[in-house]
């Protein structure tokens, strides 16, 4: 057993580069030339660990849906947990825990018998706040029992929310957003939040003046009206199980006291 190899994902995390990348893609989807600055690393060098990341099964790419020449890196994180898991086996059975069966549950700030400070703020930011930042938020809102205060706008917010939006948080999630229509980021200009995501890239893109803000993370997600020449139930419901996804990951970087708020899925 001494000349056993350590599991893949420990050789890939250990490089010092690797390391650094894992941690900057675990605050938001990036590009190469973010990664760059974040590192102060040459694009040889960044491209070059990425792809084993990506052969490794970590880390995942999407073209963007505003600029088709940019690429988003993504981390899925509900792998590295799984990877993580298989370490802790390998070294000693006694070390496994046995995580519930939904990957994007999570515990409850009240379950941890520490309440927070104060309650959190997210915005979340897409193009017309008529289903991604709408999912995101009312995903948000759920999945922490409330215990944030989160709100959504668009930067050019449609007329009215897409219907299949309404559906899919209303078969798949029980949730009823009730009456109300797209709301502009002009009418949350004044608020100040601890965390603002966006959820399009458009809006991540044509805003650099949300890089300002002192958190701001990235979700690199298509549109899923126009996903498609025809949207459908089926494309807004796999747009809301990665959201839901992603929010899974978010809850507990924001609810558990003691948990780090350097960066966020």
């Amino acid at each position: 057993m001494a000349g056993d190899a350590p599991p893949e994902f420990l050789r890939l995390a250990a490089h010092p580069l690797r390391w650094r990348l894992l941690s900057a893609l675990a605050a938001g989807d990036a590009r190469v030339r973010e990664l760059m600055a974040g590192t102060g690393e040459s694009q040889n060098l960044v491209s070059y660990h990425l792809g084993l990341l990506r052969r490794g099964g970590l880390v995942t790419t999407r073209r963007s849906t505003h600029d088709a020449r940019d690429t988003y890196y993504h981390l899925d994180l509900t792998r590295c947990a799984g990877a993580l898991a298989e370490i802790a086996a390998a070294l000693h059975p006694a070390l496994v825990s046995v995580p519930g069966d939904d990957a994007r549950q999570s515990v409850p700030p009240a379950a941890s018998g520490h309440p927070l400070a104060r309650t959190p703020a997210v915005l979340f930011v897409c193009t017309g706040n008529s289903s991604r930042s709408l999912i995101a938020e009312a995903l948000l809102r759920h999945r922490s029992g409330g215990a944030v205060d989160v709100t959504s706008a668009g930067t050019h917010p449609r007329r009215e929310i897409h219907p299949l939006t309404l559906a899919v948080l209303r078969k798949d999630y029980g949730l009823d957003l009730g009456p109300r229509d797209p709301r502009a980021i002009q009418a949350v200009a004044d608020r100040t939040f601890d965390l603002v995501v966006t959820v399009c890239d458009r809006a991540r893109e044509a805003l650099p003046e949300l890089r300002e803000h002192p958190r701001l993370s990235h979700w690199s997600i298509p549109d899923p009206a126009h996903s498609t020449p025809r949207p459908t139930y089926s494309t807004f419901r796999a747009t809301a199980a990665e959201i839901d996804t992603r929010v899974g990951h978010l809850v507990p970087a924001l609810t558990v006291p003691g948990a780090s708020r350097t960066g966020t899925p």
